[in-house]
């Protein structure tokens, strides 16, 4: 059943679940995908209209702010980072699975952990953030 956004509290409307693919596998191929530097096999998850946020992308591509929109842009966008950085090597540490949302914690090739943020529609990742740990007190 298809239901307009102020009828899902409504009784008899559901939305259809959010697809998620099996978290390890998942993070495994992405891994690999990035390890081997295959911009086509990372950007095979991703649907044609997302969105990425990312304080990388804002330093690689001064002109984005940090936000990436389309597979095209986010194509050009990672192309041009592994050119930057040739020895690019990630290592996943964990992966935390939600409703419609995978978090894949990694060292980056400096050590540093980064969490990526992925919202899946249908299989594909829709939406996707790339953050950093914040250094200094938090207290």
């Amino acid at each position: 059943m298809t239901c307009a956004s102020g009828d899902r509290a409504k009784s008899g409307c559901h939305t259809a679940p959010m697809s998620l693919p099996e978290p390890v596998s998942f993070s495994a191929a992405w891994a690999a995908a990035w390890n081997s530097h295959d911009v086509e096999a990372v950007l095979s998850r991703f649907h044609d209209d997302v969105v990425f946020t990312s304080p990388t992308a804002a330093r690689v591509v001064p002109a984005s702010g940090g936000v990436v929109r389309g597979k095209q842009a986010l194509r050009e966008y990672w192309t041009e980072g592994l050119r930057q950085l040739p020895d690019l090597h990630f290592t996943v540490e964990r992966v935390y699975a939600g409703v419609s949302v995978l978090v894949i914690t990694y060292r980056n090739r400096g050590g540093s952990p980064v969490d990526e943020v992925l919202v899946f529609s249908d299989g594909l990742v829709v939406e996707g953030h790339g953050t950093y740990l914040v250094h200094g007190d938090v207290t």
